[in-house]
């Protein structure tokens, strides 16, 4: 029997070793027992991954959640499970493409109609490390789903967000910023050779930068003085706060391009020590949660958070003047300058929506 003693002490050890280590890693469940009974959440990209989890978590909360994505047919799907399982009524499937200008002012002037309030609209939906190729309106892709797409919603959202006040934004961000660098001279990789993963890090360095920007500019709405005291925290203003999160690593659709995997090195030896590592997404969504529900987060606002932790970001994602300029060129590309048509370097301009149907 003695022979035993010292494999399973060791294995005991190991095993244990490793759930300490993944709980630390994944940050855990949100603590907030908050509920969000007559809130309505808008979620981009909700069909799979995070963002599924996260409009299941928010509706088994009491919340009334607007699913956009813009596969319809994964996204009824997604929401008609979420019904069944959480026993809510009231979560709903939209189109919204992030690669389509048109698809977005669609989406938003639905909301603006349909919806009486906007309390929470988290920007959950990306692209990662994908091969070149550009959006309908002549955008990197990854550029245009990350951040414009998500930049020119928000915005058109951001008069109902207001009305709708205390409401919240979250950014969906990543630990990849650190190494991104805004080429202001070739956002959309037409000069140089493309690097998806610097484009993937672009994107995500823009996510930040876009943040500590509208929260500045939600805080300018209102005169005489600052909106916030020394820890961010609104003590007046419009009442939308926004804040980004990178959720930490999670086992989602979004690394398929990364080729993690393809390797029998990588699939036999390093998925092992991987799977300790990453997270499901359901614990994946639990920061997304945590900044939408969560008490101590009210009037929190321009703060980016590792998982439930703040953190301060990348010295680059802290330029002031490059937050200020990446706004007014999104504005520009976008159309949201009355003067400016939307365009690309190269790219169609945007056409005028068409006719709106009500979508429940």
């Amino acid at each position: 029997m003695s022979r035993y003693i010292l494999p399973v002490s060791v294995f005991g050890t190991v095993a244990g070793s490793a759930v300490l280590i993944k709980n630390r890693v994944t940050g855990g469940r949100c603590p907030s027992k908050a509920r969000i009974k007559g809130k309505t959440v808008v979620i981009t990209g909700a069909n799979t991954g995070i963002g599924k989890e996260t409009a299941k978590e928010l509706a088994n909360r009491g919340g009334r959640i607007i699913m956009g994505c813009r596969d319809m047919e994964k996204c009824e799907a997604a929401a008609k499970e979420i019904r069944g399982k959480t026993l809510n009524p009231h979560v709903y499937a939209c189109q919204l493409d992030l690669a389509s200008m048109k698809s977005i002012r669609e989406f938003a002037e639905r909301i603006n109609q349909e919806e009486k309030s906007v309390d929470i609209l988290i920007n959950n939906a990306g692209v990662m490390r994908c091969p070149a190729g550009k959006t309908e309106d002549g955008f990197d892709m990854q550029l245009g789903v990350n951040h414009l797409g998500h930049f020119l919603l928000t915005n058109l959202l951001l008069e109902k967000l207001k009305d709708s006040a205390p409401s919240r934004v979250i950014n969906l961000a990543s630990l990849a910023h650190i190494v991104g660098k805004i080429d202001f001279d070739d956002l959309n990789w037409e000069k140089k050779k493309f690097d998806t993963k610097q484009a993937y890090c672009q994107s995500k360095l823009a996510n930040v930068l876009f943040t500590r920007e509208l929260a500045k500019r939600l805080e300018g709405d209102v005169g005489g003085g600052p909106a916030c005291d020394e820890r961010g925290v609104l003590t007046r203003g419009t009442g939308v706060t926004v804040n980004a999160v990178h959720p930490g690593v999670v086992a989602t659709d979004l690394g398929r391009h990364t080729g993690l995997h393809q390797s029998q090195f990588s699939t036999t030896v390093l998925s092992p020590f991987f799977s300790m590592l990453v997270k499901s997404p359901e614990l994946g969504a639990q920061p997304s949660v945590f900044l939408a529900v969560a008490e101590e987060m009210a009037g929190v606002t321009g703060r980016y958070y590792d998982v439930m932790t703040e953190k301060e970001p990348a010295p680059q994602a802290l330029d002031d003047a490059a937050a200020r300029r990446l706004w007014e060129v999104s504005s520009r590309l976008v159309g949201l300058q009355a003067d400016t048509p939307p365009q690309a370097t190269t790219g169609p301009t945007e056409p005028e929506p068409a006719g709106i149907s009500k979508y429940f």
